[in-house]
């Protein structure tokens, strides 16, 4: 019999339903509201399984947080971190806390089953939409017209003197900013949807019901309990963005896609984990 605590495989067909909608379709308005009820529907089965999760009888087995291992790509490959940052994203929506690796190779979940799953499906899908539309930005050439300001470091008369000077921006530079505001976007998005679903699901308590807000807060303290217990990073990840040398024209081109989140080819929901192919 399938746990009240785990994902039901309906309810991942659902979700993956909408999502190969959202593929199909030219329509960006389209495709942001199949986008917006996939997130929806996750939201609500996690709730879901929040309330259940409080009304376990003592026999049943109560289904705990785990850590999961989330590969994203080989040490030194270029653009890792704007990869890192859209999962990172993904998974604040979907009450999953994480830690990155050093190397930005990998991502260590700290969530409930159910949780992580809804999260790797949709960085699937929407990886291949960042990269996808980060190709196409970089061979329509828009960035080329842009500059960067760079400091040039220079010694006279055995001083040293630093001035500022307009560059071009460079393709990586380019590339790396559109999916860092791609990223960004794509998380504003989903912690929207989950935040009109937690209002609307956030009613009076019932006798003898703990009432959603009781069962999320329960379940928040659970998963903070698990990761201050498991997790072993020092400091807090700066994400992508902090890194970059800044360029206007190509963050606001990539939050442009961004807003419209039209999923590329996605694995099907459930396919086998594993890294997802190099841009």
């Amino acid at each position: 019999m399938t746990s009240p605590n785990a994902v039901p495989d309906r309810m991942l067909t659902r979700i993956g339903g909408l999502l190969r909608q959202a593929e199909s379709t030219d329509n960006e308005h389209e495709a942001e509201a199949f986008l917006a009820a996939a997130q929806r529907l996750a939201t609500r089965s996690a709730i879901d399984l929040a309330v259940a999760r409080a009304h376990v009888a003592g026999r049943q087995r109560r289904a705990a947080p785990i850590q999961r291992v989330i590969p994203i790509g080989e040490p030194g490959r270029k653009g890792l971190r704007t990869y890192v940052q859209l999962f990172v994203a993904i998974a604040a929506a979907n009450d999953v806390r994480c830690d990155v690796a050093r190397t930005s190779t990998q991502v260590f979940a700290y969530g409930f089953a159910g949780d992580i799953d809804v999260c790797e499906a949709l960085y699937s899908s929407l990886l291949v939409q960042m990269v996808r539309a980060s190709d196409q930005y970089i061979k329509s050439g828009g960035y080329r017209s842009a500059t960067v300001e760079k400091v040039l470091v220079e010694k006279r008369f055995g001083r040293t003197v630093r001035r500022r000077v307009a560059a071009p921006v460079a393709p990586v530079t380019a590339r790396l900013n559109f999916q860092a505001a791609f990223a960004a976007r794509v998380g504003k998005r989903l912690a929207e949807v989950k935040a009109e679903v937690v209002r609307e699901a956030d009613a009076p308590a019932e006798a003898g019901n703990p009432g959603t807000a009781i069962a999320l807060r329960e379940k928040e303290l659970e998963l903070t309990d698990f990761y201050s217990r498991t997790s072993e990073a020092r400091g807090t990840w700066r994400g992508a963005a902090a890194s970059l040398t800044p360029s206007a024209d190509a963050r606001r081109a990539g939050d442009r896609a961004g807003r419209a989140a039209r999923l590329g080819t996605a694995p099907e929901l459930g396919a086998p984990r594993g890294e997802l192919p190099a841009p």
